[in-house]
């Protein structure tokens, strides 16, 4: 390490107490309270951050209260690497800290705020504190273990240096984010409008601009309206759990991949070393699950109902085996009503989610039926008109990609600055 930095315990310059457990009656009004949620969740947490409130005696608030550079730690976790993640409270605002919570107060002068949120989190610091963590179902940590972990501290002005650097590309990750959201919003909105006929494109709005009500909800009076039934041939998939998935056999197609994933399709070229496979003789699956270019694949199971109506659009163009899996429902087109990018975007609107809605099923789980997909409706653009909105949305959707690259580039770029910078490898000054 440089020659003027010190590699000190934290015992040495900070002064532990565990948080405040407050009565259940006390929570939901009075003084912000910082809880291991939020510990967790932010490397510096600001008032505007934390949700929770509590009412404590005065007396209470003003030993538990915080102050701007305290250190927060959380006590327990669910894994061992989440627990003992480090916060600094970046605020002047009045708050107090949980009983899962340990607050580190440093000595003064000793640390810069917006520094200490980074230095915790290095890779040499978490080792330490993730090699006390303790318990069977959880990990747990105390004040005894967390005084002997040791930190790698430059001089204060060198401190303030870093935390400034790495405070500016936080920033720039904040502005994408933003951005990022912003973009999302305004192609929700297009496609409201889009594929709902509210709003035609140049070349096709009739001169004669009218409406009608069908199941699909209102739409132009030039455009049709059909049920899935009618439009797809509807199946299912091969089952097979997540602990059967490995890199070895034919490309698999799990529900929960679908659930987690941003995009409304899957390119199985270009995709294919990321996909999981499934290693299972294809004799044994049915064509009926084997997807091809076109094919949508619906969820039938959903924590919530929002989840519902998740599917993605398959493009296999070079024919790879693809197994459609566990709770998922294959649709293979009857006919040539649908253009194939068009599919990726017309189930999205509100008035097709409410029908998924209505007729999902469960309390716990909610779920959708072959047979009830089958009775869904959705309007019908004339082709060309499809394939126009499908590039308006797909123009949009590049220009997303873009920018979550750029954020994606921008984070892992902070990494490695946070790397060189907090070890002292790269000097500033």
């Amino acid at each position: 390490m440089p020659e003027n930095w010190r590699l000190i315990p934290l015992g040495d310059f900070l002064h532990f107490r565990n948080g405040v457990n407050a009565p259940k009656e006390a929570y939901g009004r009075g003084t912000p309270f910082v809880n291991l949620l939020e510990v967790i969740t932010y490397t510096h947490i600001h008032c505007s951050e934390i949700p929770g409130r509590v009412t404590l005696a005065k007396n209470i608030v003003a030993s538990y209260s915080l102050r701007r550079g305290d250190l927060l730690f959380n006590r327990t976790s669910e894994t061992q690497e989440e627990v003992g993640l480090t916060s600094v409270y970046a605020d002047d605002e009045e708050a107090v800290f949980g009983g899962f919570v340990i607050c580190g107060r440093p000595n003064a002068g000793i640390l810069d705020a917006v520094f200490s949120g980074y230095a915790f989190r290095t890779p040499v610091v978490r080792r330490q504190i993730t090699a006390c963590g303790q318990g069977a179902i959880r990990a747990n940590i105390g004040q005894a273990d967390l005084r002997r972990v040791q930190a790698l501290l430059p001089p204060p002005d060198e401190q303030q240096v870093i935390g400034a650097v790495l405070s500016d590309a936080d920033a720039l990750i904040g502005a994408l984010d933003k951005l990022i959201a912003k973009k999302r919003d305004l192609k929700q909105a297009a496609m409201q409008q889009l594929l709902t006929g509210k709003r035609r494109l140049s070349g096709f709005a009739p001169a004669k601009f009218e409406f009608k009500q069908t199941e699909a909800g209102v739409i132009p009076e030039d455009w049709e309206m059909d049920a899935l039934g009618e439009l797809f041939s509807i199946s299912g998939g091969f089952s097979a759990s997540r602990a059967q998935l490995n890199n070895e056999g034919h490309c698999y197609l799990h529900y929960g991949d679908i659930h987690k994933s941003a995009k409304s399709f899957v390119d199985v070229g270009t995709e294919y070393l990321d996909i999981p496979k499934l290693n299972v003789p294809l004799m044994r699956v049915s064509s009926k699950s084997l997807l091809a270019t076109g094919d949508v694949v619906f969820v039938d199971a959903s924590e919530d109902d929002e989840g519902a109506s998740k599917h993605v659009v398959v493009i296999n163009d070079e024919k790879l085996p693809y197994i459609s899996g566990l709770h998922t429902i294959v649709a293979k087109s009857k006919t040539t009503s649908l253009d194939n990018t068009y599919k990726r975007y017309c189930f999205q609107t509100r008035d097709i989610k409410r029908q998924f809605y209505y007729y999902a099923v469960g309390t716990k789980v909610t779920g959708i039926s072959k047979t009830n997909i089958k009775k869904i409706f959705i309007p019908l653009p004339p082709i060309p008109e499809q394939r126009a909105i499908a590039a308006v949305l797909s123009d949009m959707d590049a220009e997303i990609a873009v920018l979550e690259q750029r954020r994606d580039k921008t984070r892992a770029l902070k990494q490695g600055m946070m790397q060189e910078l907090l070890t002292g490898k790269t000097r500033l000054i």
